[in-house]
């Protein structure tokens, strides 16, 4: 089977793309479904809700130290979603909604290779004590947001492969990740938002944004793999 491979910015980047270390931070808030639903139409997926009339909104962000996509930092606006085509409350994947980072090489990377919506950003990530950090993300001089999270508990490592479905040009794609680390830490709660005027600000307000997160964690010596992107809808012709 011949490898996928993409040209960027002249260099040659192939399929699987891997990570081979990074830390990770997360928070999780339960947020008004018809809010979610309304945010991520345009996609053609449907949140599930877990809890009656709540989506599952995750914010993360990441600081990517080697990779084949170089090092980088990453903040995700990921919801909670079924399959595409389907109303059911069995979770499928995430739909990645927003995704900045700040370099452009993995910016025009992941547009192309996944459809990922990465556009370049100013993304400052403050470590912590077991495994607390603070992430401020601004775009053009305006401030999104800053999120605090809190130190947890050590809790058993384990390894997860998830779709994360991206949506860019009508087209819906559907790219297998999976993710293994050490240093693993959550809590119940544990993160606080500060929201800004950015035109991202507000989308989150609007998910009823600063809320108590459900939980929160971090991860270290993270691995990932990205498989390649499978296109599961297409509306750029309709």
């Amino acid at each position: 089977m011949t490898t996928p491979e993409y040209t960027i910015q002249g260099r040659t980047v192939s399929i699987p793309v891997e990570v081979r270390h990074a830390t990770s931070w997360f928070a999780t808030f339960a947020v008004p479904l018809d809010a979610a639903t309304a945010l991520i139409e345009y996609s053609g997926l449907t949140p599930v809700a877990p809890i009656p009339g709540r989506a599952l909104c995750s914010l993360a962000f990441v600081d990517y130290t080697d990779g084949d996509l170089d090092p980088y930092h990453e903040v995700a606006v990921a919801i909670l979603v079924g399959e595409p085509g389907t109303t059911g409350r069995k979770p499928a994947g995430a739909f990645i909604h927003q995704l900045p980072v700040d370099q452009s090489f993995t910016c025009e990377a992941g547009r192309t290779m996944w459809g990922f919506p990465k556009f370049v950003a100013d993304i400052r990530i403050d470590p912590g004590r077991h495994g607390a950090a603070r992430a401020i993300l601004s775009h053009d001089g305006d401030h999104i947001l800053t999120l605090r999270i809190r130190g947890g508990l050590p809790l058993p490592s384990r390894g997860t492969a998830l779709d994360a479905f991206s949506h860019r040009d009508g087209v819906l794609r559907r790219t297998r990740w999976s993710l293994a680390g050490t240093g693993s830490r959550m809590r119940p709660g544990g993160a606080t938002v500060q929201l800004g005027d950015h035109p991202i600000a507000q989308e989150l307000r609007g998910l009823g944004f600063p809320r108590h997160a459900l939980m929160s964690g971090s991860l270290t010596n993270v691995r990932m793999e990205f498989a390649a992107a499978e296109v599961v809808g297409d509306r750029s012709e309709g």
